[in-house]
Parts: C-alpha cells; sequence; structure tokens
C-alpha cells in the first residue's frame, strides 16, 4: 500500500474532530438539528484551517443515509463515497483552473437535475474568488433562487475580491488561525496514535512555523519524521527549518541591552553558523521581546513554555526599558520586511541589529549618541548642509526668540566686548494658507533617501501648535516609522528654527495632492507635450504619407534642459 501523507490520513471526517473552529460547527449543527439551513454558505480563511474539510462534513451530513443529521455515521455508501471524494452528487470545482464564464453556465445548466444518489446536489466551489467578473454574475440568479436540491458552498482564501452582490447571498463564516497550541495538540495525538516518538521542543518549532495553518503544520511534520529517519528531535527541527535556539535571541538581547557592539556582532556570527531563515531569527526577536513586555507592563505573567528561560527573560524587563522593548519590537518587525531590500540576508540582519544599538534610548528618551572628548562642544544630531542664508533683515531679527545671557564676565576697567550678532535664518515660503511650502521645506531640511521618500509622499495639512500634520495614502503609511520621523522632526526643526513634532494620518479619501502626484503629473504632461510634437512635426507628417511610417510612443522623450 502507498503511503499516504498524515495531512489526508488525518482530515477530520466528523464535525466532532475539527481543531478550533468552534465557532462553525456550532451554527452549522444547529443548522442541521433544525432544519433551517440556508442555500449558500461561504467559508473564509487561510489555508490549511479546515475550509473545504467543512464543507465536505456538510456534505455527508445533508446526504448521509441514515438521515440528515450533524454528526453523519462515516460507514454508509455516501459517507464514504465522500471521503474518497467520489460522491457523484458532491460537485468540486476548483474556480481558480475553472474561471469563465462557459463553466459557470454548465454548473447552471445541470443544477435543474435533480441528484442521482443523496438528498442534495452540493457544489462546492474552492477559490471561489479566481472566477471572472462575467462568471459571477452568471451565477448571481441561480445563487439568489437556486432549486430546492441544490446546496452552494464556497471557500476563498481572500474574500476582499468578491462582488457585494455574491456577499449578500451566502451565509458567512471566517475560520480563525489555528493557535500554537492547538496545532501541536493534534500534533501529539498523531504522533502517539502513529506510535513516533518526539520531543516537546520539536513540536513546539513547527507548531510555531506552521503560522496558523493545521495542514502546513502537519506537511512540515511529514517532512520532519523523514529528516529525522522516523524519530522527530528538536536539533533535527531547527536544522530543518532554518531556525535557531531560543537561547541565541536571549544572547541578542542580552548583548543589546549591554550596549555591547564587539558582543552583538559575535552572537550574529554565532547564528549565522547555523545557516537560518534570517526572517525566521527576526521574527522569534520579536516574540521574545513581547514576551518581555508583558512581563513588564502586565503585572503577574508568567512566560509560557517550561520556564527554563523565564530567568532571563526577567533579567532583561529588570534592564531594559518598556521604551527601550517597544524600539527594538518596531525595528524587528521593519527588519523582516526589508530583508528582501537588503544585498543579502545576513547583511540586512546585522542591520537591524545594528539599528537597535545605535538608536538605543539614552537619558531622557533622546537616541544614544557616540560620546566625545570633554574638549569637543554638546553632541547634536546629524543634519544637513545649512540651507543658504539671506543677508540678515531687520524683521527677521525682530521676530527671533531672544538670545540666551552671556555668562557673567570677570569685573574689569574696560568694558567686555560685544559680540557680532548672528545671522538670521532665512524664512521659509509659506503657501495660500500660511503654512510652510511643504516642497520648499523638503529641499530646505535636506531630506534625501528614505527621508525624502516619505515626505514626498507626504501632503501638509494644517498645523496644531508645534506639531505638522502630514497626510499620507494609506499604501504609504508603513513609511511613516521610527526611529526615521524623529530624524525626520530634527531636520525640519532646524530648518524652521524651532521644535517641531510630526504626526502622519490616513488619507482615506484620496484626494490630496503630495510632491510625489505633482512631479508624476509633471513628467505625464512633458510625455504628451512630446508627443503630441512629434506627431505635428511636418517632417514626421511627410514620412508618414510617403513611407506609411509609424511612430513609438516608447520612443518618444520630452526634452529635459
Amino acid at each position: 500500500m502507498s503511503y499516504q501523507v498524515l495531512a489526508r490520513k488525518w482530515r477530520p471526517r466528523k464535525f466532532a474532530e475539527l481543531v478550533g473552529q468552534e465557532h462553525v460547527v456550532r451554527a452549522l449543527t444547529n443548522a442541521l438539528d433544525t432544519g433551517r439551513m440556508h442555500h449558500a454558505y461561504l467559508f473564509t480563511g487561510t489555508r490549511g484551517v479546515g475550509k473545504t474539510t467543512i464543507a465536505r462534513i456538510f456534505a455527508k451530513s445533508l446526504n448521509c443515509e441514515r438521515g440528515e443529521s450533524a454528526d453523519p455515521c462515516g460507514e454508509c455508501s455516501v459517507c464514504t463515497a465522500v471521503d474518497a471524494g467520489r460522491f457523484v452528487d458532491l460537485l468540486e470545482i476548483d474556480a481558480a483552473s475553472n474561471t469563465g464564464v462557459d463553466d459557470v453556465r454548465e454548473v447552471i445548466e445541470n443544477a435543474q437535475y435533480a441528484p442521482a444518489r443523496g438528498r442534495f446536489k452540493v457544489y462546492l466551489v474552492d477559490e471561489v474568488h479566481m472566477l471572472s467578473k462575467p462568471a459571477f454574475n452568471a451565477l448571481l440568479k441561480t445563487l439568489e433562487e437556486p432549486p430546492p436540491h441544490v446546496k452552494f458552498l464556497l471557500a476563498t482564501t481572500d474574500p476582499q475580491k468578491l462582488p457585494v452582490t455574491v456577499l449578500s447571498r451566502c451565509l458567512k463564516f471566517n475560520l480563525k488561525r489555528l493557535l500554537p497550541e492547538q496545532i501541536s495538540g493534534q500534533m501529539r495525538h498523531i504522533l502517539g496514535a502513529e506510535n513516533l516518538s518526539y520531543e516537546d521542543a520539536a513540536i513546539a518549532e513547527l507548531a510555531r512555523a506552521a503560522d496558523g495553518s493545521l495542514r502546513d503544520g502537519l506537511s512540515l511534520l511529514d517532512q520532519a519524521i523523514a529528516y529525522g529517519g522516523g524519530a522527530l528531535k528538536v536539533d533535527d527541527v531547527r536544522a530543518m527549518l532554518g531556525s535557531v535556539a531560543r537561547g541565541q535571541v536571549l544572547g541578542v538581547l542580552e548583548a543589546l541591552a549591554a550596549g555591547d557592539g564587539d558582543r552583538l556582532m559575535a552572537e550574529c556570527a554565532r547564528i549565522a553558523s547555523f545557516s537560518p531563515d534570517f526572517g525566521g531569527v527576526l521574527d522569534d526577536l520579536a516574540a521574545t521581546l513581547h514576551r518581555v513586555q508583558l512581563m513588564q507592563l502586565v503585572p503577574g505573567y508568567r512566560p509560557e513554555g517550561d520556564g527554563s528561560d523565564e530567568a532571563a527573560l526577567a533579567s532583561l524587563a529588570e534592564r531594559l526599558g518598556p521604551e527601550d522593548v517597544q524600539l527594538y519590537y518596531q525595528i524587528a518587525i521593519g527588519g523582516r520586511r526589508d530583508l528582501a531590500l537588503a544585498p543579502d540576508a545576513r547583511t540586512g540582519f546585522e542591520m537591524a541589529l545594528l539599528r537597535m544599538l545605535a538608536f538605543r534610548p539614552g537619558e531622557g528618551g533622546e537616541p544614544a549618541r557616540t560620546e566625545r572628548p570633554a574638549s569637543s562642544a554638546a553632541p547634536r544630531p546629524v543634519s544637513a548642509p545649512s540651507p543658504r542664508v539671506a543677508p540678515p533683515m531687520p524683521e527677521a531679527v525682530a521676530e527671533r526668540p531672544a538670545a540666551r545671557a552671556p555668562e557673567p564676565a570677570p569685573v574689569r576697567a574696560e568694558p567686555a566686548p560685544v559680540p557680532p550678532p548672528a545671522p538670521a535664518r532665512t524664512a521659509p515660503a509659506l503657501d495660500a494658507r500660511g503654512l510652510p511650502h511643504w516642497d520648499s521645506l523638503i529641499d530646505q531640511a535636506g531630506l534625501r533617501g528614505p527621508m525624502g521618500q516619505l515626505a514626498q509622499n507626504a501632503a501638509l495639512r494644517e498645523r496644531e501648535g508645534q506639531t505638522l500634520v502630514l497626510a499620507l495614502q494609506p499604501v504609504h503609511m508603513h513609511l511613516a516609522v521610527e526611529p526615521m520621523v524623529g530624524q525626520m522632526e530634527d531636520r525640519i526643526s532646524q530648518a524652521l528654527g524651532e521644535r517641531i513634532r510630526l504626526r502622519f494620518v490616513s488619507d482615506q479619501a484620496g484626494g490630496v495632492e503630495t510632491p510625489a502626484v505633482r512631479a508624476a503629473n509633471a513628467r505625464t504632461a512633458a510625455q504628451s507635450a512630446a508627443e503630441q510634437s512629434i506627431e505635428e512635426d511636418p517632417l514626421v507628417q511627410s514620412l508618414r504619407r510617403e513611407f506609411g511610417a509609424r511612430v513609438l510612443p516608447q520612443s518618444v522623450k520630452p526634452f529635459e534642459p
């Protein structure tokens, strides 16, 4: 007999065997027991959480030879045929490969005929969001008023792509992502039934890697069993997954807490020696920071697991400030997202950790700075080159805040020399609303690189006291992260000559015009003008008349002085 993978062998065949979807099971069980069944159900959720499994159990419940029930027998010819995937009245349609209107019309035409064996003809449409718009339109009438012997069961991982007209005709059930504890519990049950030995730490690693999907978890379990030769050991699982022991992540946090760059790089090298998935290591780092923060802010919290690392976590919770933990967490998840943009994964990982070290808050909440010799001036944030300064004008000097009084000079016979006046700062240009002109302020503050990208996609909406309110489109909100926003505040404050805070809000309506939008519109207008100029050129028109020539629009480029 050929081997059957665990995900198929242990697929639930009754509602009672389902893991983690009690809210859906309860609703469907009550509907079956009371006979109040809808004609169309929509199951949504990520992959591997039980959408098609629930639909098949529901089809068995409707057609079991022992009667409609929430507890099908699992032994009659109908139940066994459904489990084997060969029940003639259960029609499973993969909408990812049958997207056209002709496929839907075939379903509609066959729906009018009575079922061949069961009481109901059940249509299970998987990944229904992949249907084309004409296919949805063809399905709507039948979906709203199907024949009494037809039930529609729709499944999708992306309900946002479904038309509202389809959603309104279905009962919608959102299936939850499974918790690691639920996945690990099912794995232990399966391994016990299969008489396979395992280590609890190995199960925990697999359950975390499953990312809420029981099917993915069982596939990883199959792979780990093969990798370990029938035994499940934590070292084998970590080698297979490219993960590292939790102690390695704790070593990184210990180095950060001590502010020790040499030790931090040594920990990076030690982790790199395992050839890990660096994105997974950053995920583990963020999860550990989450546990540290819970110990700091939630009285009585006890870390989950065997408690072997509780003392290390408690030590970190005492040595790190809550704001430090929040900063490190933000940098970890931001670094995870930016790994694909790094020259290589290890470089991106190391730069994320170095960013934590560089922006480690010091006293007063300000970022820690490199110490300077005692004779040097007080440390200041690195800023852009000073903008061009206009000659000082009386009005500008009168409006500046009074300078700090000089230190009292020793008593001398002659008067103390008067210091020369400080040059006045160039006042920023104002727009029609009396607010700083945003485009000019970007140049004056020297916002370049990632800060420039954030500024170019923002629009100055209003000013609230010392706070500038900037609007961003939702697609660009991920750019407004610390510590870049803090650096941007320093640059703008220096350009305006006063302390300024920035607050970013989401522009849901999409009505703001940002410098990036204006630049794009200008490029489009220049391109259109260039193409029109070529079209009206007498030589080009002559070539078109005499030789049938044509202009390739993509070959036309506007003149840039």
